[in-house]
């Protein structure tokens, strides 16, 4: 049995479905934040709200794809196990500390008109 193949497919559809979730909740709550940097202009807001949930898309989703070709040969269920939950956390954590950083630059921008 290839477990490697095994592992990238249990991976893709863990770090997608995560992915995709978080995007969805950081998009439909995010409006309000992106709304309060226009509140002049809503659809404006709206569409750099989308534009940063695809750019949020194509990062994370791009780095999940790229990590596949630095995974050594996994001989064992066990190493499958730690392989998958190594590189979820991962993505988990990249997806936290950006998270972070937005929030922390339209708190600055937020402040900085007022």
């Amino acid at each position: 049995m290839n477990y490697n193949i095994l592992a990238y497919f249990i991976y893709f559809i863990v770090t997608t479905a995560t992915v995709i979730k978080v995007g969805i909740i950081c998009y439909t709550n995010g409006n309000t934040f992106v709304a309060n940097l226009l509140p002049d202009d809503r659809e404006l807001s709206k569409k750099i709200n989308t534009t940063l949930l695809v750019g949020y898309y194509l990062l994370n989703l791009g780095y999940c794809a790229t990590t596949l070709i630095s995974w050594t040969t996994i001989t064992n269920s066990q190493e499958l196990i730690e392989m998958v939950c190594t590189k979820t956390a991962t993505i988990l954590f990249i997806i936290g500390v950006l998270h972070y950083i937005n929030i922390i630059s339209i708190i600055k921008f937020i402040k900085s008109k007022q």
